[in-house]
C-alpha cells in the first residue's frame, strides 16, 4: 500500500527497483515468453509514432505485462469477426501455453474478472466464444487455442481494449497504449512525485506509473469496488503494490495526499474542486475534459490553469457525474462536422454556445487545433477560452446553463 501522506519525498530504493525489475508470480505466466515479444513489438510501434522518447516511461512499457492485466475482454462483434479471420491465417505460428491454461496469475478467481463472473448477460453458444450484446468476449483461459491467441495479440496491439460491458454499454476499457504513453509522458513527473490516478481500470496505468516511481509514491482510485479489487489483484500478479482505494473519484483520496500530479482516466466536465485542494502548489493536473486532454497547473487550492495538449482522447465518463452534455448539431452543415477540431469545440462548448456560433468562431479563428484552448479556474469558477483566458472567447464548464453569444461580443470570463 501506499503512503498516508506528508511532506517526506524520497526516490524509490534500490530493493523496490528489483522487486519491480523481477515481479513475483510471472514464472508461473505460461504466456510470459510469446508475450514478451508481442510488448517488444508494440514498443517498437509506440517509438516510431513518435512516443516514449523518455527512457524510463519506454522501460516501464517493455516491463510491465498487459495481458496480465486484460485476462478478457470485449471485442466489438464485426470486429470480432474480421479479427477470427485474421488469426486463422497465422495460427500455425501461435503459441500456446502447456495444457491451454495458465495458472497461478489469480486474476480470473476475482469476481467479475473470470469466465463465469464476467459483466454483462451471457454470451453465445457452444463453441463460440462468450459475449455480451453487440460484444464477443475473448479471455486467456479459453478452451479453443484460436482464440486465446486472439486474446494474446489483442492485449498487445496498440488499441483501447473495453474490459467491462454491461447491458451492451461500455463501462470500462483500457486505454489505447500510445496514448497512454502520451498521456504519461505529458505528466512530466520527477522521482520520488506522489500521484493519484482517478479511475483505476485494470490497474495497468496503475503498474506503469509504480514501475516509474515506486509502488508508495502511486494511489488509484476507482468508485466501484469490483473494479478496485480486480485491479489490486491483476498488480499483485504482475508484482505491484500501489495503494487502490475504493471511492469517488470526484473526491479524490485525501488519505495519501498531498499529491504532485493526478491523472484521471475518465472524462469530466469540470474540474473537482477537491483535486485542486489535495495538490502541491505548482502540481499538475492532466485529465479529458470534452475530446481532449487538458494540463493544468495547481497555483493552489482554488487556482488553476492549463492549456489542451494536441491530441484528440475519448474517454468514459467519471462513474457519478452523469451523462455528458448533450452535443446540439441543429442548423450545422455536414462539412464542418467531419473535421475533428470543430466537434471538439462543439464539445467543449456544449449546453453554453449555440451551434451556429461555435460555427462561426471556428472559421473566423481558422479553425483552430485543440491546443490553442485551455481551462482556468478561479475559485467558484471555471471556464474555457480560446487563445486568452482574458479575450473574448469564453463560456463556462459545468452544467449546461444559459446560451450566451460568443463571436467577439463576450468577456473571457463568465
Amino acid at each position: 500500500m501506499g503512503s498516508t501522506g506528508g511532506s517526506t519525498r524520497s526516490a524509490p530504493d534500490a530493493a523496490e527497483r528489483v522487486v519491480r525489475r523481477k515481479p513475483v508470480g510471472r514464472e508461473t505466466d505460461g504466456y510470459a515468453e510469446e508475450a514478451a515479444a508481442l510488448r517488444t513489438g508494440l514498443v517498437r510501434e509506440i517509438v516510431a509514432g513518435g512516443g516514449l522518447t523518455d527512457p524510463a516511461w519506454r522501460a516501464a512499457f517493455e516491463d510491465v505485462p498487459r495481458h496480465l492485466f486484460v485476462p478478457y475482454y470485449y471485442e466489438a462483434a464485426e470486429a470480432a469477426a474480421a479479427a477470427t479471420a485474421a488469426t486463422a491465417a497465422t495460427a500455425a505460428t501461435a503459441a500456446a501455453p502447456p495444457g491451454g491454461r495458465t495458472a497461478g496469475t489469480g486474476a480470473a478467481d476475482v469476481p467479475g474478472d473470470g469466465p463465469a463472473g464476467a459483466a454483462g448477460p451471457a454470451g453465445a453458444g457452444e463453441g463460440a466464444a462468450h459475449g455480451t450484446v453487440g460484444y464477443t468476449r475473448l479471455w486467456r483461459d479459453d478452451p479453443h487455442p484460436l482464440r486465446r491467441a486472439r486474446w494474446l495479440a489483442g492485449a498487445y496491439a496498440d488499441a483501447p481494449l473495453a474490459t467491462r460491458v454491461r447491458d451492451g454499454e461500455l463501462i470500462t476499457s483500457s486505454s489505447q497504449p500510445s496514448l497512454m504513453a502520451r498521456m504519461l509522458q505529458a505528466l512530466r513527473v520527477r522521482d520520488a512525485d506522489r500521484v493519484l490516478e482517478i479511475g483505476a481500470g485494470t490497474g495497468y496505468n496503475a503498474a506503469l506509473l509504480a514501475h516509474r516511481l515506486g509502488d508508495a509514491h502511486v494511489t488509484t482510485l476507482d468508485l466501484d469496488p469490483e473494479i478496485t479489487e480486480a485491479a489490486r489483484n491483476h498488480l499483485a500478479a504482475a508484482g505491484f503494490r500501489p495503494a487502490v482505494v475504493t471511492g469517488d473519484g470526484a473526491r479524490g483520496c485525501p488519505l495519501h495526499a498531498p499529491y504532485d500530479r493526478i491523472i484521471a482516466t475518465c472524462a469530466v466536465a469540470s474540474i473537482p474542486a477537491a483535486w485542486l485542494g489535495q495538490c502541491r502548489p505548482d502540481a499538475l493536473i492532466l485529465t479529458p475534459l470534452a475530446t481532449g486532454l487538458i494540463a493544468l497547473r495547481v497555483a493552489d487550492a482554488r487556482h488553476a490553469e492549463g492549456h489542451f495538449l494536441a491530441v484528440p482522447a475519448y474517454f468514459v465518463p467519471l462513474r457519478g457525474s452523469g451523462p455528458p452534455p448533450r452535443v446540439p448539431t441543429h442548423g450545422l452543415p455536414s462539412r464542418p462536422l467531419l473535421d475533428d477540431s470543430f466537434r471538439f469545440l462543439l464539445n467543449l462548448s456544449a449546453g453554453h454556445m449555440e451551434p451556429v456560433e461555435a460555427l462561426a468562431l471556428w472559421e473566423h479563428e481558422g479553425r483552430p487545433g485543440r491546443e490553442r484552448y485551455g481551462v482556468t479556474v478561479r475559485g467558484e469558477r471555471q471556464w474555457a477560452w480560446l487563445d486568452d483566458p482574458e479575450g473574448a472567447y469564453g463560456w463556462p464548464l459545468g452544467p449546461p446553463g444559459r446560451l450566451r453569444p460568443v463571436e467577439g461580443l463576450s468577456p473571457g470570463a463568465p
